[in-house]
């Protein structure tokens, strides 16, 4: 029987896929990037070019029927974009992949979502599974909270959601790259007197968490697991050690807050009003990252998966930039 995991030509579906591999698991790639997926395959890699906006049927290839497993990884992530996109990628996909999950009687569902669905502009410090949700504060934050509740409304895939905050790690494209190109161009903003804070995650924890919750025990199912390396760091450190290690030092401007969030406001509604809607340079939920204290309680996923992150901040960035120097 095979794994099918979502994403696969995407950060974190590619090094889950590798594990998979390493691990002796036959492993299959669901992938729409055409070059992205040629990649993968010289390495051995089996994979399936399909875009889950559209319905997944076991006739694309004879290779599904033997699914018994699935890893949806894949999802548009992004601070800002049309309503309709998100819905498109992380709304019509993640059901489309739920009805063949039903029809192919899967033992597992591992649904990767995130903890923007939970965030809020103001300070969270040791946030639950069960806290009570904001009002989401983007397009990606709502629709990945409606993925979820498609996803654990169907308790015969046998559903488990993981929410790991921050991924970075060797091919991350965006979380690291986007700092250290922010401070290339200009000061970073140091709001209230520097005491954001936020938990990232290593992207070897994070697969490590995914495997845990394929062989986590049926009390798992239908239950969300928060993800983090477990350290909630200042993000002036993260920045500063961050653009160090890419031969940088990082520049800081403090910045009132609330002038900051007004003028990120009228540049998203420009951007809104532009043709191809482009990304706007600094958006509202980009500020409160570099604003607000941010972590996650991970007791349940110790307790319940037998997980905890093994990679502190200072291991993740030696990690990530010697495997970036040897790429």
């Amino acid at each position: 029987m095979a794994v099918l995991v979502t994403g696969a030509s995407g950060f974190l579906g590619s090094h889950v896929l590798e594990r998979l591999a390493a691990s002796g698991t036959l492993a299959l790639g669901l992938g729409r990037d055409e070059a992205r997926c040629a990649a993968l395959e010289p390495a051995g890699h089996r994979i399936i070019r399909h875009d889950l906006t559209e319905p997944l049927d076991g006739t694309l290839d004879p290779r599904l029927s033997r699914v018994e497993r699935i890893i949806h990884c894949a999802a548009l992530s992004s601070p800002f974009g049309r309503l309709a996109d998100f819905e498109t990628a992380n709304v019509t996909a993640t059901r489309n992949l739920v009805d063949f999950a039903r029809r192919q009687g899967v033992s597992r569902f591992l649904h990767i979502s995130s903890p923007s669905v939970c965030f809020a502009f103001r300070d969270q410090v040791g946030l639950s599974e069960d806290a009570a949700l904001p009002e989401p504060v983007n397009h990606y934050a709502r629709t990945k909270r409606e993925a979820e509740k498609i996803v654990l409304g169907q308790p015969a895939i046998h559903p488990v959601v993981l929410r790991p905050r921050g991924i970075y790690g060797a091919g991350d494209r965006a979380l690291l790259p986007r700092l250290i190109k922010a401070a290339r161009s200009r000061p970073l903003p140091l709001f209230r007197e520097g005491r954001a804070a936020i938990d990232l995650t290593h992207v070897d924890d994070v697969v490590d968490a995914v495997m845990a919750a394929l062989a986590a025990p049926r009390e798992a199912e239908c239950q969300i697991f928060n993800i983090s390396g477990g350290e909630m760091l200042p993000v002036r450190r993260i920045a500063d050690e961050a653009c160090s290690r890419a031969g940088l030092k990082a520049r800081w401007r403090p910045t009132p807050l609330m002038p900051a969030m007004l003028a990120a406001g009228v540049m998203e509604a420009v951007a809104l009003r532009l043709p191809g809607r482009p990304e706007p340079p600094v958006t509202r939920y980009g500020l409160g990252l570099f604003a607000y204290a941010q972590s996650l309680d991970l007791s349940k996923a110790k307790r319940m998966l037998d997980w905890a992150p093994k990679i502190s901040f200072g291991q993740g960035l030696d990690r990530t930039f010697a495997d970036e120097a040897g790429s």
